[in-house]
C-alpha cells in the first residue's frame, strides 16, 4: 500500500505544482487587462472573464516592443526614453542596474550562465555547482593577482538566490553538462543527476 501511495504522489505532485505555477503566471499576466478601457475588457464585452487573454496580450506587447526597437526609429525612441530616465536620480540607479544585468544575461554573445562549473564552496573539500558569469572587472580586478573568473553559486532548491564569488581559474572545473542540466541538478537537490557525456574523461580545468 505504501509503495502505491508513494508512486501516486510522485506522479501527482509534479503535475499539481506545474499547474499551480502556470495558473499563477496566467492570473498574474491577466491583470494587464485592467489597463484596457473598461468597454473593451472581456468581462464587460462577454459577461465573463476569459483566462489567458492577459497572457496573449502580454506576449503581443513584448513582440511589438521588440519589433519597434529593432529598427532605427525604435532605437532612437529607446535612446530618448533612456535619456529621460537618466534625469531621475533614484529611477536612474535602479533602471541601469537592472538593464546591465539583463543585457548580460540575455546577450547572444555574452558569457553569463553559458557554462556549468564545479567549485569548492563554502570550504575546501566541499564541492558544489556554479555558473560562469565572466571575469572580475573594475577596481576589484586590480587587487587580484593571476587569472580569476567570476562565478555565481546558486542556492538549493531556489537557484534565484545565491552568492557571487571571484575565484582563481585554476580552482574551477568546467563540467560536461549544459546549464539546463545543471539547474535541474541543483533544483532537485542532487536527485536528478545528468548522465555523464564522457565516461572516460575527467572534466577539464577552465582555461578561458
Amino acid at each position: 500500500m505504501k509503495k502505491y501511495l508513494i508512486t501516486g504522489l510522485l506522479i501527482w505532485i509534479p503535475l499539481a505544482i506545474t499547474f499551480m505555477v502556470l495558473a499563477w503566471i496566467v492570473n498574474t499576466l491577466d491583470q494587464i487587462i485592467l489597463w484596457l478601457p473598461e468597454g473593451v475588457q472581456p468581462k464587460v464585452m462577454f459577461g465573463f472573464n476569459i483566462p489567458g487573454v492577459g497572457l496573449v496580450l502580454s506576449v503581443l506587447i513584448v513582440l511589438a516592443t521588440g519589433l519597434v526597437a529593432a529598427n532605427v526609429l525604435g532605437q532612437k525612441l529607446v535612446q530618448v526614453w533612456e535619456a529621460v530616465l537618466a534625469r531621475i536620480p533614484v529611477v536612474k540607479s535602479i533602471y541601469y542596474s537592472v538593464k546591465q544585468v539583463s543585457d548580460t544575461l540575455f546577450s547572444s554573445n555574452g558569457q553569463a550562465f553559458r557554462k556549468a562549473l564545479l567549485v569548492q564552496y563554502p570550504r575546501e573539500g566541499a564541492w558544489t555547482i556554479a555558473f560562469l558569469t565572466g571575469k572580475p572587472g573594475g577596481d576589484a580586478a586590480q587587487h587580484l593577482a593571476g587569472d580569476y573568473v567570476s562565478v555565481y553559486v546558486p542556492t538549493t532548491p531556489n537557484p534565484t538566490s545565491g552568492f557571487f564569488l571571484m575565484m582563481p581559474a585554476a580552482d574551477v572545473i568546467e563540467l560536461e553538462m549544459s546549464v539546463d542540466e545543471a539547474l535541474k541538478y541543483i533544483i532537485s537537490m542532487g536527485v536528478v543527476a545528468p548522465a555523464p557525456r564522457r565516461l572516460n574523461e575527467r572534466p577539464a580545468l577552465l582555461n578561458e
